[in-house]
């Protein structure tokens, strides 16, 4: 996940675990007896293969697979046996390998950077980066402009940008939107985050408005997580897809972060109280010349080359047009040379353990395709690459896709997958989104386990996730998995201890997998997740967004 969870979010994502692991190889025989009656056939996920293919993927001989390196090579080579022995097909004209072209983006760690005439310092005070192919960027007294949220959403009547010409200038930015800061007021959707308080968009918006660079301020509570996830994710290659000319040449010459603490400084030399505008961006659009000026010199370097999507399918038997997707990104943050100690972001969780989600699903349906019992509807599982880089695989592959979207039916998602035992409840992010989710709802209720939305909505993880690219098209996309209550006590108890194992390691070297890990309650996600698309995948419904959502009006519900 690009920026998504903290650890502790994640484990409110997928919480819970079960102390007691005799029956982690499957579902609870209770859950099994209930299914028995509406499922094609019984099935039985295996925790053992589950388990060996996480602990591959995230293998210091990977690297923490990142795009375009031997890491990917070792990836790429690993999911096409696992899905070729499966048997399914690769979607590409034959091929499992979707290409995806990419650049590669390396700033010097050296970089001389002073706002308002204070000296930054990188990593410390602040992260750097250019999209731009230039070897140099030097910018020389740029104006700083504070632009409250970076918001311009003629909907809401906002317009954080109006009256104002950024060209030349460099945009300073609140992270998330000001629905977190001013969760009574009236505009945006409160404490859960709306697309205008992600990172990308604020990037987006400030490139349209022509400006020369933006910064977003950090702060570990509307951000969702610590300065270290800046540090770890935005420093050392940054991949982006190739753009054309036109989207090149308009882009912002840098963009980046700093910190609370450096932003203050540069509020206070600057004759203001950022507290005090902080206040006032909540409550209404501002922006305000800072009448001080950014200086900015580093060397930049940009490789070409394709990175891979992996699209295997399962045919289906009558209505093989039509598609039922699973996603979830093979890749991570790779190694970190320039670190002391372990240098390899090994990502167990985030998110070895989703690919190796979608490959025991993927099983499940071979066995009873081959069986006799395949779906009406096609499946396929796409592996995405470069997520962590800003959902990159499955934006490629949404604006460019192997099978058509106006036939795609449905995208099931899985990022970190639940390692803390079995819960009583079940996660939908973003939930009230589309009527997907009856599917869902219908599964786990199966297992006799409560749907409910995540609880810290501030985080914004429907827009983190690759299932977003495909709601952006109107597709009806989820990203579900765990709960926040633990079956039991026992559970309760190993949860505990896990969380404080796991503590920080989201984004970071310490995200290894754990012979401990109890994966019960991901086999149970796991089960929630082939029970929805086999009742989808055999029916001819249709499911879409419902009033309210901002992707109704692109598949509007019935």
């Amino acid at each position: 996940m690009k920026h998504l969870f903290p650890l502790c979010a994640i484990a409110l994502l997928v919480s819970a675990c079960n102390g007691d692991t005799k029956d982690n190889a499957q579902v609870s025989q209770a859950s099994n007896d209930e299914l028995a009656s509406s499922t094609t056939a019984l099935v039985t996920f295996d925790e053992q293969r589950f388990r060996q293919d996480i602990k591959v993927l995230s293998s210091d001989e990977f690297e923490g697979r990142a795009p375009t390196t031997k890491g990917e090579k070792l990836t790429l080579d690993y999911l096409t046996k696992q899905f070729t022995d499966m048997g399914l097909t690769g979607a590409n004209q034959g091929s499992f390998l979707q290409a995806v072209p990419m650049v590669t983006y390396t700033p010097s760690e050296q970089q001389t950077i002073t706002l308002a005439d204070l000296p930054m310092q990188y990593r410390k005070d602040i992260v750097l980066s250019s999209r731009h192919a230039n070897e140099q960027i030097t910018i020389d007294k740029a104006p700083l402009v504070f632009v409250g949220y970076g918001i311009n959403a003629p909907e809401s009547q906002w317009n954080d940008y109006s009256g104002i010409d950024m060209t030349g200038k460099i945009a300073v930015i609140l992270v998330n939107d000001p629905g977190f800061a001013n969760p009574e007021g009236t505009k945006f959707n409160g404490l859960a985050m709306t697309y205008y308080g992600r990172w990308s968009y604020k990037f987006e918006e400030a490139s349209r408005q022509g400006a020369l660079g933006a910064i977003i301020i950090h702060d570990t509570k509307p951000a969702s997580y610590p300065w270290s996830v800046v540090e770890n994710s935005w420093t050392g290659p940054q991949q982006d897809l190739v753009l054309n000319t036109d989207e090149a040449n308009n882009r912002i010459q840098v963009e980046g972060w700093m910190t609370l603490d450096a932003a203050n400084q540069l509020f206070t030399k600057s004759g203001f109280s950022l507290p005090t505008l902080m206040e006032r961006a909540a409550d209404e659009p501002v922006n305000v010349e800072l009448a001080q000026t950014a200086s900015i010199k580093f060397a930049n370097k940009a490789k070409y080359a394709d990175s891979y999507n992996i699209v295997a399918t399962l045919k289906g038997t009558s209505q093989a047009d039509e598609q039922l997707l699973f996603t979830a990104h093979w890749d991570h943050i790779g190694k970190d040379e320039t670190k002391e100690g372990d240098q390899i972001y090994n990502g167990a969780l985030d998110n070895a353990s989703g690919t190796a989600g979608i490959m025991e699903i993927a099983r499940q349906f071979a066995v009873q395709a081959k069986q006799g019992n395949g779906l009406k509807r096609s499946l396929t599982f796409v592996a995405t690459t470069g997520e962590e880089q800003g959902l990159l695989g499955s934006r490629f592959y949404a604006a460019n896709p192997i099978y058509p979207l106006d036939k795609t039916v449905a995208v099931f998602n899985l990022d970190s997958t639940n390692v803390y035992g079995k819960t009583k409840d079940y996660t939908i992010v973003g939930k009230g989104q589309s009527e997907l989710e009856n599917y869902l709802a219908d599964a786990a209720k199966l297992q006799n386990r409560e749907v409910k939305s995540e609880r810290n909505p501030a985080s914004g993880g429907f827009f983190r996730s690759d299932h977003f690219s495909f709601a952006k098209y109107g597709v009806p996309a989820v990203f579900a998995g765990g709960g926040s209550e633990p079956l039991d006590d026992a559970t309760a108890a190993y949860k505990t201890e896990m969380e404080k194992t796991m503590k920080g390691c989201y984004h970071n070297v310490c995200d290894h997998y754990h012979a401990s890990w109890d994966l019960s309650g991901a086999l149970q996600d796991l089960q929630v997740y082939y029970q929805a698309a086999e009742t989808l995948g055999n029916n001819q419904d249709w499911p879409g967004y419902l009033a309210g959502s901002e992707f109704n009006s692109l598949r509007p519900a019935k």
